[in-house]
Formats: C-alpha cells, structure tokens, sequence
C-alpha cells in the first residue's frame, strides 16, 4: 500500500502520493463538505499505481486545516496546483460536490490545467442555500462572507471558459438526492471541447466517487488530456 508524505502548506494540511518513478501528471484532489482528504485516498493510490503523483488536502475549515471555508478556497486551489507543481510538470483537477465546484472555479482561475473531472459539481446556488439554511453545521465555514461571495460566482461561465486549453470530464448519479444531475448536463452544454458527461443511471451522491471502473476512467480522461 502507497503511504501518502504528509504535510502542510499555508495552513492546509496534505498528503502526496508520488509513484517510485518520476511522474510527468499529478492529479490534485478535492474532497466535498464536511468531508476530509483521507476520504480520496483510494484514489490517490490508483493514480500513482497508474504511475501519475496526487496530492490531496484538507480544505479550509475541515480535517487537519486552519480557518474557515470561504472565498479563499479557490485561492487555495491555486496554491495547492503550485505545490503539486513542484512535482510534476502537468496538472489535473479531480473533485468531488463542492469539490467539484471548486475544480472547475480553481482550473479556470489557474489558466494551466489540463484536465478537470468534476463529480456530481454543486452549483453556487444550492450551497448558498445549505449555507443559508445553516445546514453546513459538519465543518467550520466563513458564513458572512460565503453569504456574499456565492451570489456573484458563475460556475457556468467558469466551465465554458476552461476549452480548448483544459478538456472537462463530468460524472454525475441519476439518483443523486443532493446535487440535480442537470446541473451536470447543463455545464456540459456551456463547456467547448475538449469536454465529456457521463450520467449514470441510479445511485446517489455519493455513489460515483469510489467506484473503481469510474476512478480508472477519470485516470484515462486525464492522461489522453
């Protein structure tokens, strides 16, 4: 089993898998809310088994990291794209619900991403709503400011703007009881190529991401990227 280094940046708590190898491709890896990095693991380990590094990390607010999730997450997307840099000459973004939002806010606001696989990607306006509703009471977050940063985020402006440069693979349940999966058909719609949507029939939120067959195809998305 690949045991992952363990670290912290800017107060951001993180694990890097990196294959015995050198790797050209890393995978950054972004967990949903209320959740941790450890929860990815298992894909951090595919992808280094696959030969490609990944780094995951606690965002803002949750597991080992400082502060309070808010609009600095995307910054902090930025920053982690830089660490894992470090690394690998190429990077890709593969997040999961709000992880998924911040892949696609992140890779856009980098400018130098490959690839970006988004998982059942939550819109701005239901996590204002959960936020309105205080039903983000499982991690700590910056309410005042998420209350008035999430109006003015366009996620599908942000998706159609990542082609050509960055191809965009989205994976979404039919059954998904959280996040509508049109939400994912409609980003789809607005993206340019290069760009692929898989809606599977069934399942629930979070149904997709630790499912093996899914986890490799997220792998060859990137990697053709």
């Amino acid at each position: 089993m690949t045991v992952p280094q363990i670290g912290e940046h800017d107060g951001l708590a993180y694990a890097l898998f990196l294959p015995e190898q050198p790797a050209d491709t890393g995978v950054l890896i972004l967990h949903g809310a209320g959740s941790a990095k450890e929860s990815h693991f298992d894909f951090g380990r595919l992808a280094v088994a696959n030969g490609l590094a990944a780094l995951a990390y606690d965002a803002r607010g949750h597991g080992r990291s400082d502060g309070e999730f808010g609009p600095r997450a995307i910054e902090d997307v930025v920053a982690m794209l830089a660490l894992l840099r470090e690394h690998v000459p190429r990077v890709a973004i593969r997040g999961s619900s709000m992880g998924g939002f911040q892949a696609i806010l992140g890779a856009n606001a980098d400018g130098d991403v490959d690839a970006v696989v988004a998982i059942c990607p939550a819109p701005p306006d239901l996590l204002l709503e959960g936020v309105r509703r205080n039903r983000f009471d499982n991690f700590r977050a910056d309410r005042e400011a998420l209350l008035h940063w999430l109006p003015t985020v366009d996620l599908t402006a942000a998706a159609a703007s990542l082609g050509p440069r960055t191809a965009l693979l989205l994976l979404h349940a039919q059954g998904d009881e959280q996040v509508p999966y049109t939400v994912s058909e409609e980003l789809y719609a607005a993206a340019g190529q290069p760009k692929r949507v898989l809606i599977l029939p069934g399942g629930h939120h979070r149904s997709l991401q630790h499912d093996r067959e899914l986890q490799a195809e997220s792998l060859k998305f990137i990697e053709k990227a």
